[in-house]
């Protein structure tokens, strides 16, 4: 009897998984929920049903029977309901999943289900707010670059038409060419890089390096402008402080902060740049005591055209910024902006130390 038990197991056994082997060839997860539902009903009442015609007499094998049919019967219905309950909710992210493939941004999927559902369509949402985020910012891309290229663009047209009318010798017109010329450089050399930054395209030759000579660089580099406006430059930290970074790319970092700190700064101020060496990283703040920034200004600043209400009538077309902070974040640093306590904006960013 034990032997013909374990036989009776093992073949069970090997029934049972060639069957389950079997299920997972079927194309939908209504018919695996219903195939798994009907196997685990009704083999081991097929094996029970067998022994009970050697256990019972007829009447009771009646029995057996409809216990055993009532039994499936329940796994059945009970299979449809939940692959239902699990079925719904994936065609409703299938049909949200084909609305964005066909180009409507707008399409998101409802957030219930099945707990592994419903975080797959919070992904997918996710996923349809970076993408719509993506198309603003190629749209606005694309409006931004469009004026910015177009001024310079319009200016040296009506200079050339002047040109060939005759109204003014090329001599008067060949310096200021020249910056249109320059201006237009800068845009598409912008452009290029923030393309490589966010592309992931950028190569950086990483040196242990002191930062604060990178800084004084900077400094004398902006010495004459400064004097001109009449604002104080001055360096704060140690000198040994060393960082992990490229200094042409950090250099252009702080020539940038530093630009935008001293066209913001009033005569007889003060731009200061704020050197603090740490365990894991340096810190660098450039701050200013000018009017400081508003709160959108914060928030904002660091997208790309983005021009603040105080400089709208300055030169660049707001790339500056951008590029600052992909240069920064590919050095596995940090950029941000804040208000300073006493008047003035402070922004600082971070280098592996």
């Amino acid at each position: 009897m034990i032997q013909s038990g374990l036989v009776v197991a093992l073949a069970t056994l090997a029934v049972g998984l060639a069957i389950a082997f079997a299920l997972r060839a079927l194309p939908t997860l209504r018919l695996r929920l219903v195939g798994l539902a009907v196997l685990a009903v009704c083999l081991p009442l097929i094996v029970v049903l067998a022994s009970g015609w050697v256990m019972f007499e007829m009447g009771d094998d009646v029995k057996i029977l409809a216990v055993s049919a009532a039994s499936a019967s329940v796994a059945l219905v009970a299979a449809l309901v939940i692959a239902g309950s699990i079925e719904r909710p994936i065609e409703r992210l299938a049909r949200a999943a084909a609305e964005l493939a066909g180009g409507d941004l707008a399409a998101r999927a409802p957030e219930d289900g099945p707990a592994e559902v419903a975080s797959l369509a919070r992904d997918f949402n996710e996923m349809g707010n970076a993408l719509a985020r993506i198309f603003d910012a190629r749209r606005e891309l694309v409006a931004w670059a469009s004026h910015d290229l177009r001024t310079p663009l319009a200016n040296m047209q009506a200079m050339l038409e002047a040109l060939e009318d005759g109204l003014a010798e090329p001599a008067d017109y060949l310096p200021a060419l020249r910056d249109q010329v320059r201006v237009l450089s800068q845009l598409v050399d912008d452009l290029f890089e923030l393309g490589r930054i966010e592309a992931g395209a950028l190569a950086l030759e990483l040196r242990e390096l002191p930062i604060t000579p990178v800084v004084e660089r900077c400094l004398v580099g902006l010495g004459a402008e400064a004097a001109m406006r009449g604002v104080r430059l001055e360096t704060v930290g140690p000198a040994d402080a060393t960082a992990r970074f490229a200094p042409d790319k950090i250099e252009r970092v702080l020539l940038n902060l530093l630009t935008n700190a001293l066209r913001h700064t009033p005569t007889d101020g003060c731009v200061a740049v704020v050197v603090k060496p740490g365990h894991d990283e340096v810190h660098v703040r450039v701050e200013d005591t000018g009017d400081g920034i508003d709160a959108e200004s914060v928030e904002r600043m660091f997208e790309r055209f983005w021009r603040g209400d105080q400089a709208r009538s300055t030169p660049g077309a707001g790339l500056g910024l951008a590029i600052a902070r992909g240069l920064v974040e590919a050095h596995g640093g940090r950029i941000w902006a804040e208000r300073r306590t006493g008047g003035g904006t402070s922004v600082s960013f971070t280098l592996p130390a």
